[in-house]
């Protein structure tokens, strides 16, 4: 398993925004696909966002056009912005991380599968009030 670690979380009212930061190791930016999942009380993991290291990207339904991925090549770092926050997307948030979707015979890698990516950090919670 690979190490990625996870900042940026808090407590936000309803419409507002957070930005999520993940860091990896070098080897594990520029070869492994990486996304967030969350995880709210009493349900199941849920698959937010993907992106591949040639920079595909793939986004749950629920959050298209509120939520952004991103990587900062530079910092080996990827990135969740999210704007407009609902109080159901009150849950931890985690930085996971797995080999490209091509090592599993896929063709691309679908927001959902990162809730079954292999590593995944320590979490990161966010609150969102009404």
């Amino acid at each position: 398993r690979v190490q990625v670690v996870e900042s940026g979380g808090g407590s936000v009212q309803s419409g507002g925004s957070l930005r999520l930061s993940c860091a990896a190791s070098a080897y594990i930016y520029g070869n492994y696909s990486m996304g967030w999942f969350r995880r709210a009380p009493g349900k199941e993991r849920e698959g937010v966002a993907v992106i591949e290291s040639d920079g595909r990207i793939s986004y749950a339904d629920a959050v298209k056009g509120r939520f952004t991925i991103s990587r900062d090549n530079a910092k080996n770092m990827v990135y969740l912005q999210k704007n407009s926050l609902k109080p159901e997307e009150t849950a931890m948030y985690y930085c996971a991380a797995d080999r490209p979707s091509n090592y599993y015979g896929l063709t691309t890698y679908k927001a959902r599968d990162v809730a079954k990516f292999d590593s995944e950090g320590q979490g990161t919670q966010v609150n969102v009030s009404s």
